[in-house]
């Protein structure tokens, strides 16, 4: 691909190639640091002068996790095609409160991007912080999750209808997934509505990730989980040791065709999480079209469809208007929600 921000001379990448730095979420020629314009030629090449040195994408949660593999994988695109060096900061703490605030608060000037993910659209209705998916400039949304509904591979539901008819009869009494308010919580909540029960028909068992919920229900500990994504039940799914009974999206899973909606069942509820690149706002337009640009790219590239089905993540794209519309309809779906169950702050 010829593009004002890749080098022309392979004798000059192959020197360059002994400077690259080993951290951050991607590398690209060190001589490209102070800006990686050496000719126009891409069409996504918009803005002027842009970037003029490294970028800087802000992660909210650990290393390792989920939202941090997306954001490494973008960045590994990214360094080649701007030619510089992308690095991932974590940025962890109040449950993602402190780097979506690093992003909205960091320069314009296109530097520093950030992973938002659907704690943006949930924090601010648990008091947590003054943050909303308005606080920050949209560029591109890259995933979407559907949540799922998992039961231990013995248990005796083998549907959701019998799941909700177990319920009823006070036989399924508790539930895991998330920490108190997370996504898997709210997605549990939505299915209980749609399901015609009473909000505190379950118990919620608070679990610190999906991880020890899995162990939690394989245990007996509790009846059934609600995941943000089957991504995260998917080792003991594909062992055979727990039984996804429905995601709640409005499209089938590609690598679990066999797992049905939940609104095959009737119950009409959408739910789980979501990622997409943002900047600060204020930031130039012409930078945002060029990011957004590449970023269509990038998800279509087999690089990163092959780390996103390596961990059985959805890949979603919206461009900057769509992604900010879809995150404002996200917001407004789940203030309600949280409202009635009493986790509004």
């Amino acid at each position: 691909m010829t593009s004002k921000k890749r080098l022309s001379s392979l004798a000059v990448i192959a020197s360059a190639a002994l400077l690259l730095s080993a951290c951050g979420g991607g590398d690209a020629d060190a001589g490209k640091d102070s800006g990686g314009d050496a000719g126009s030629g891409h069409v996504c090449d918009v803005a002027p002068d842009y970037p003029s040195g490294p970028i800087e994408i802000i992660v909210p949660f650990s290393a390792g996790g989920g939202t941090d593999q997306v954001a490494r994988a973008i960045g590994n695109e990214l360094a080649q095609d701007l030619g510089v060096q992308v690095n991932v900061v974590n940025r962890t703490g109040g449950g993602g409160v402190v780097g979506h605030q690093a992003i909205a608060d960091a320069k314009n000037d296109g530097q520093t991007l950030g992973l938002v993910t659907a704690e943006l659209a949930m924090m601010h209705w648990q008091g947590l912080t003054d943050l909303t998916p308005e606080s920050v400039q949209a560029v591109a949304q890259v995933n979407e999750d559907s949540a799922a509904l998992t039961v231990a591979a013995d248990s005796p539901y083998q549907t959701v209808e019998e799941l909700v008819a177990g319920i009823e009869a006070g036989d399924v009494k508790t539930a895991s997934g998330t920490v108190q308010g997370g996504i898997g919580h709210l997605a549990a909540l939505g299915f209980l509505e749609a399901a015609g029960l009473d909000q505190d028909a379950v118990t919620w068992v608070p679990s610190d990730g999906a991880a020890p919920a899995v162990q939690e229900l394989v245990a007996g500990g509790v009846d059934f989980i609600v995941t943000s994504s089957i991504g995260e039940v998917r080792t003991m799914l594909d062992t055979g040791e727990v039984r996804v009974l429905a995601i709640m999206g409005t499209e089938t899973d590609p690598n679990y065709s066999d797992v049905p909606l939940l609104s095959d069942a009737g119950y009409d509820y959408v739910g789980g999480t979501w990622r997409g690149i943002a900047v600060p706002l204020g930031t130039d337009e012409k930078i945002v079209e060029e990011l957004e640009c590449y970023l269509a790219e990038i998800v279509e590239r087999d690089a990163f469809i092959e780390v996103m089905d390596a961990s059985a993540f959805r890949i979603a794209y919206r461009n900057a208007t769509d992604f900010t519309a879809f995150m404002k309809e996200s917001d407004a779906s789940f203030g309600p929600l949280m409202e009635s169950a009493g986790l509004a702050g």
